[in-house]
């Protein structure tokens, strides 16, 4: 099964699952993944239009001349 290592959790976030963990008898990894689970369940992903045309393709070479002339 795939595991996940949670670095640098802030102190708040990290007694906020430590109490929710408790006050719902799972562990705090048990705890962590329901809250994971439910997030997913309410998740709706994002809709961006589609990108904008231009008159010149967007080529390394146009954007490399286009710093150089500080347009970027």
């Amino acid at each position: 099964m795939p595991a996940l290592l949670i670095k640098d959790m802030p102190r708040e976030v990290h007694e906020w699952l430590k109490t929710e963990a408790a006050r719902n008898r799972r562990s705090m990894t048990q705890q962590a993944i329901c809250v994971f689970e439910e997030r997913m369940r309410r998740f709706q992903p994002l809709s961006f239009p589609p990108p904008a045309r231009t008159r010149t393709p967007l080529t390394a070479k146009f954007i490399d001349q286009a710093k150089r002339e500080g347009r970027l």
